[in-house]
């Protein structure tokens, strides 16, 4: 992912129903790309790794 950037999630769809990502290297900013300026959720680098590899593996069993 590169730094400093936001980008939509690749499991978007057309619908609206979207996020956006930032990395920053040690932290992970989450966003609503229909509100952006709402604000934001951050989380540590490795919490949003565990956090989005658990629906990665989620989705390999079913």
């Amino acid at each position: 992912m590169e730094r400093n950037a936001w980008r939509k999630s690749t499991r978007s769809g057309n619908n609206g129903q979207c996020v956006e990502v930032c990395n920053r290297g040690h932290l992970i900013d989450v966003r609503d790309s229909k509100a952006p300026e709402s604000g934001m959720l951050s989380f540590e680098a490795a919490a949003w790794g565990a956090f989005v590899g658990s629906f990665k593996a989620e989705a390999a069993c079913g």
